[in-house]
């Protein structure tokens, strides 16, 4: 089994800036993609940024040129730099992960715990 532990989240005024981080252990051979997603009160969980195995980022284009995400492949670590943080980024944020346990098992999906991000006026 994958475990994954999330830290960073927490109170910030409008402006500012927060660093999410997850780190993944476990049983895993190799992991696919590494992102985050956040869920707001009342809405659907969403797509934040994503990075494949091959180097591919993705973001929502809501927080493009915002939001940075960088992984470690070493040690299995991914984190988020949120920047310029905006009331509408309160949310809910959680980790993904895509990893195997073998060469030859198939990728599976771990959410995180979530971690808190609150943004004020």
């Amino acid at each position: 089994q994958v475990q994954l532990v999330e830290s960073g989240g927490g109170l910030v005024q409008a402006g500012g800036s927060l660093r999410l981080s997850c780190a993944a252990s476990g049983s895993i051979f190799s992991i696919n993609a590494m992102g985050w997603y956040r869920q707001a009160p009342g809405k659907q969980r969403e797509l934040v940024a994503v990075s494949t195995s091959g180097g591919r980022t993705n973001f929502q284009d809501s927080v493009k040129g915002r939001f940075s995400i960088s992984r470690d492949n070493v040690k299995n670590t991914v984190s988020l730099q949120l920047n310029s943080l905006k009331p509408e980024d309160t949310a809910v944020y959680y980790c993904y992960v895509e990893s195997r346990s073998t060469l030859y098992s198939n990728y599976r999906g771990v959410w995180g715990q979530g971690t808190l991000v609150t943004v004020s006026s």
